[in-house]
């Protein structure tokens, strides 16, 4: 059987997209606490990204928005991990700006330090699966913003990121015009 590179390179980004996941899913978290929720989005999932991104540019006027919703479109899929705020129970942290865990948790539209942090190691665990196999990647915070405007994650879901992926001849996400 032949196969020509068009027809394996959609279907090849998604399984990276799949690893990916994994090795977010299985990076270091503090206490072995996962609050991370991590989903994939793929053909018409793009659009409505896209759109919604778009949506966000003109209405809040962040131009950057338009810009990565065109990088969405440019893209195969698009890795989403994002996490909760839940405090993790720990003793005189105090990271988060309350003294304690419990009084933190009376605050849980603010995260705990430590969720963030485990968001980072996550996402770059993720971006290194991605530079194993050489596909394109960028890390966005307006992709992020816009699947939990569109109520992708659960609701205790509180911050994302999303991760656009292209194998093509230019890199689509650093080679861009600037705004």
């Amino acid at each position: 059987m032949i196969y020509a590179y068009d027809q394996l390179i959609p279907h090849k980004i998604i399984d990276i997209a799949k690893n990916m996941a994994l090795a977010a899913r299985t990076a270091p978290k503090a206490r072995g606490t996962d609050n991370l929720e991590i989903l994939i989005a793929t053909n018409s999932e793009l659009k409505k990204l896209a759109e919604c991104m778009q949506q966000i540019s003109e209405r809040d006027k962040v131009a950057f928005f338009t810009r990565d919703a065109e990088n969405v479109l440019q893209s195969s899929a698009v890795l989403l991990i994002g996490t909760r705020y839940k405090a993790l129970g720990l003793k005189n942290c105090g990271w988060c700006g309350w003294q304690t865990c419990q009084e933190k948790e009376k605050h849980p539209e603010h995260p705990c330090a430590y969720n963030l942090t485990d968001l980072g190691i996550a996402i770059g665990s993720a971006v290194s699966m991605a530079a194993d196999y050489r596909i394109d990647n960028r890390i966005m915070f307006s992709i992020g913003k816009a699947a939990l405007e569109l109520k992708w994650f659960s609701n205790d879901v509180k911050a994302a990121f999303g991760i656009p992926l292209s194998a093509t001849n230019k890199n689509p996400f650093f080679d861009r015009k600037p705004i």
